[in-house]
């Protein structure tokens, strides 16, 4: 299982184990993964899919230049516990690059949600985990279509609504006159260049996906990310457990991530690592969405 512990081990030393993780080869699936089409209305989606199909399900979307495999640390250890776990690439991004609004015309938040909307549809409800970007989508979809959602996970969202840029702790002084070509643009310079200071195998990965990603996806989606909706109120009213999950040291402060996670009646986690609990904290990041998804049952 990639070098990781057991599933008890998420139990017992999720911190020490999280600390041990090698430099994994990021192209290999976990063993018993299912690669798939989904036809969305925006076009199709690559899927990946792992554990038993009768389980409580699980959907992990990923963020802006991100994918499906951001989340094979995480996917094994839920499908050991019983869990169907699932993750697409979003419209434009690495292999559903092809997929996204008709030519001459920008993204939408709809065309997002409407293609996660139609995702869950096509199966059982499942526990919903949205990171980054894919927060904002994930909320949207939980407050449009709550029956199709049990749990819901914000992993790294940018933790305010409107410019999400202006408390970002790097690029927060140009939020007032960034648009969406030119935030996409030091997005990929900062992807490109290794800022966050992942290991080789990791650098190789993510600078490979951007020979499938849609350039223009991208700028449509950091430019989406300038006008983000505020949906806070509403997510506080859903009848489902929520959790706010970071890094400590992620692109926001921590504690507009506090805030959040009060303002909509979540459960907050912060663990010792950036922007990636995913990649760099599974075992942590397991421990709680097990938590979360027994709160669920």
């Amino acid at each position: 299982m990639l070098g990781l512990g057991t599933v008890g081990d998420v139990d017992q030393a999720p911190e020490l184990l999280d600390a041990a993780i090698p430099d994994i080869d990021w192209t290999v699936l976990p063993a018993g993964t299912v690669s798939s089409r989904f036809a969305a209305p925006s076009g199709e989606l690559a899927v990946i899919s792992l554990g038993d199909p009768s389980g409580p399900r699980v959907v992990l979307a990923p963020g802006v230049t991100g994918s499906k495999e951001d989340f094979i640390l995480v996917m094994p250890l839920l499908a050991e516990r019983g869990y169907f776990v699932q993750s697409l690439d979003l419209a434009g991004q690495y292999q559903s690059g092809q997929a996204g609004p008709p030519a001459g015309t920008a993204a939408t938040w709809d065309l997002y949600v409407d293609d996660l909307v139609a995702f869950l549809a096509d199966g059982a409800p499942a526990h919903l985990l949205g990171y980054s970007f894919a927060g904002t989508v994930a909320e949207l979809v939980a407050v449009r279509r709550p029956e199709l959602v049990r749990s819901l996970t914000l992993m790294s969202m940018p933790p305010e609504p409107g410019n999400g840029f202006r408390h970002m702790k790097v690029l927060g002084p140009l939020a007032a006159v960034v648009n969406g070509r030119v935030g996409a643009s030091l997005m990929i310079w900062g992807v490109k260049n290794n800022m966050n200071k992942v290991g080789p195998n990791r650098v190789a990965f993510v600078r490979s996906r951007f020979a499938l990603t849609s350039r223009r996806s991208v700028d449509d989606i950091i430019g989406l990310m300038l006008h983000a909706p505020d949906v806070r109120d509403q997510v506080r009213g859903l009848g489902i457990p929520k959790l706010v999950a970071i890094g400590i040291h992620d692109l926001w402060p921590a504690a507009l991530s506090e805030e959040l996670a009060q303002r909509i009646g979540a459960t907050y986690a912060g663990y010792e690592t950036g922007h990636s609990p995913c990649e760099t904290a599974p075992h942590q990041l397991t421990r709680d969405l097990l938590a979360l998804y027994a709160r669920a049952a």
